[in-house]
This record gives C-alpha cells, structure tokens and sequence, in this order.
C-alpha cells in the first residue's frame, strides 16, 4: 500500500484525501463534532494491521507489565532492588509503571485536564496553532507523519518544544489553556526521568550520572494526545505500531484503555493505574546500552469509548549532540560483550527519522552489527 497516491483499482485518490483532511486543520475531533458515522478511508488501516486487532486467547492470558515502586528509590536497603528490578523491566519488556514517583496527583490530575481542555475548544480556536513544522517550538496537528505513513490514525496532538534553550517555545507562545500545566509537567516528568536514568546507568554497572552527564535528558517535548471517540474502531488505530527514537520516555493517561506493548509474539494491554507513569526505552537508549535495555513496539487502539483519552507524554532525548559519532558507550564493550551496534551521527539519526512514517526500530536495523 503506497503511502500516497491514486488506488487505479478503485479510482480513490490517497493524496487528495490527506490534503482534504489536513487542510481543514479541525483534526479528528473536527471529524467527530461534524456528526460522521463512518471514517474516511485515508484512517483504514492495512490488511495486515487490521487482522492483528482482533484479539487471540494468549493476549487474554498475557501478563501486565511490571510495577515498580520508587517511594524508597535513595534509601540504601531498598535502592540495589528497586535497581534489579528496572534492569529487569528495562530488558525483558522496555516498558514498566512506576508509583510513589514523587509527583502531586493535584498535578497529575490537573495537567490532563488541561490537556483536554486545549482540544475540547472551537477549532477555529485551535486552528491558529495548525502546523506542520515538527521542529517548530509548539504547534498543534493531527498525525505528524500524514504525509508519509500507510495510513492515518485517530487521534490529534498538540505539541511543545521545552528544551533545549534554542528550540523551546516561548512561553507566551503557549496556549494559555495548558501554558502553566505543560511548563510545570516539563519540570516533574524530568525529575522522574533523570530518577530513572540513574537507577538504569546503576543496573549496568555505571555512574549514575553517566546518562545525565551526556545530555541524554537535555532535549525534551510535552505532546499533549487527545484520542476522540471513534465510529469504527476496527478499522483504524489511535497511533500505529512504532518505536520511540529518543532515549527514554514518560507517559501519564487518563484511566481509559487503549495502549499496546508487543511482549513475544503478543500485543498485551497496558493497564493504567491511578496516579502511575508509564515508562518506555526508546532506541538510542537501546543502541547506547549495547542492547542490555530494549526499545519495544507499541501502538495506541482507536477509542471506542464515547470520553476521550488523554495521553501525556515526555519525549527524551540527547540535548547537546557533538559533532561526532556515537554508538554503544565504551564501557559496556567487551571481548565478551562486543558492540551489537554501528556508530552513527546526529545527521543519521534525523534523516532517518524524517524519511518515514512512524516504524518500528528502522534506525536500530540499520545499525546492527
């Protein structure tokens, strides 16, 4: 299936149907206030996505992901299990929930509230922020890879850029609906990160200010994700099957389902619990920990719920790239432990990115060893 195009068998033109829709710059909660019954074609996912929606009796039986508790992450007789226990997590499944992470659930609570808000205005409110420049310091859109992914999803976004200094939205930029809260969440979703970050570095053997020192949470993005209500949920998905490219990951959702982690063979259900963060390793946190963490599939399902779900996610990633090449850390090298992975640089990794629709660890195939 092309990513754009005329169907000559059907006589459906792909290209006009994506410009159509984005054009209008409503979104999908547009699509939905409109009063539709039926999705537009461009969101009909490919025959090979839609048989994997059904569900098979090992993903009833399938185990949730772990949990891990940080409400005793410095005290010296809890902190070496807490460290196993994300190490384990970190490589058998590349995703975990953590409680006791320290963060208000006032601003749990408040922070997805204003999310919500920001894509429950008018879209003529809304539409001013419309945009397609993904490096753009805050922007709001529908699918940042339309343009180059097999189909669209249901799901709209809204997005800020909170560092580094040169690329961060300025503050009176931001809708003031979500200004306070997405400043404030850029804040605890860090602390919580670079807690993780140094537990991970502990787990192999590190510093546990290794990740931190290299800038691996010195760039970072608040997406706000509003999942609407969606007339056929089999047909579609909230976001496709990908990898995250970054370092790590931070997600706080509402308590309605939807969220997939491909464990095996099985895409197995994430559970969100109250006042939890879920937690992912993304790809270059795989490629420099020379495959002891993993950087897993995941997707989002269409939601058939008539409340909308709300996702919160913190995207890390390196924030001051040298102009060099990076690859496996030297110290996780060994005659035993040789790099899994090529070196690559900071234009590599874009390119990559930008190329493509959103993929399943494209740009870790490309560099294994």
């Amino acid at each position: 299936m092309a990513a754009a195009g005329t169907d000559s068998t059907s006589g459906y033109d792909r290209t006009k149907g994506i410009k159509e829709f984005d054009q209008s710059k409503y979104g999908v909660k547009g699509l939905i206030d409109s009063g539709i019954e039926s999705i537009p074609r461009i969101f009909v996912q490919p025959p090979e996505t839609l048989a994997t929606l059904k569900p098979c009796q090992s993903q009833t039986n399938a185990t949730d992901i772990p949990v891990i508790d940080l409400q005793n992450i410095n005290s010296e007789p809890h902190r070496p299990k807490i460290v196993e226990q994300i190490k384990k997590a970190a490589n058998e499944w590349g995703f975990f929930q953590v409680i006791n992470h320290g963060i208000p659930g006032t601003v749990l609570e408040e922070t997805i509230q204003a999310v919500k808000s920001f894509h429950e205005q008018p879209a003529e409110t809304k539409a001013k922020y419309y945009s397609r420049e993904e490096m753009k310091g805050m922007l709001y859109a529908s699918n940042n890879d339309i343009y180059r992914s097999k189909a669209a999803t249901w799901h709209d976004y809204l997005q800020v850029w909170t560092a580094p200094e040169e690329q961060r939205a300025k503050v009176e930029d931001i809708p003031e609906i979500v200004r306070k809260e997405s400043v404030e969440w850029d804040v605890c979703a860090k602390k919580v990160a670079e807690d993780v970050m140094e537990l991970l570095c502990e787990g192999i053997g590190l510093e546990p200010s290794k990740f931190k020192d290299l800038s691996l949470s010195g760039s970072r993005m608040f997406v706000g994700v509003y999942y609407p209500y969606c007339p056929q949920p089999d047909l579609t998905l909230g976001l496709t099957s990908h990898t995250d490219p970054g370092v790590i990951t931070v997600l706080l959702q509402n308590q309605l389902p939807g969220l997939q982690v491909k464990h095996g063979e099985d895409w197995v259900d994430v559970k969100p619990l109250p006042g939890a963060l879920t937690i992912n390793i993304a790809d270059l946190m795989q490629i420099i920990s020379n495959g002891e963490y993993n950087s897993v599939q995941h997707r989002v399902r269409a939601n058939s719920c008539k409340e909308p779900r709300i996702s919160v996610v913190e995207f890390l990633n390196i924030g001051k790239w040298q102009d060099c090449e990076y690859g496996p850390l030297p110290e996780l090298v060994s005659a035993e432990k040789p790099p899994r992975y090529r070196r690559f640089t900071k234009d590599d990794f874009f390119h990559n990115f930008f190329s493509k629709g959103l993929d399943t660890k494209s740009f870790i195939d490309k560099l294994k060893l």
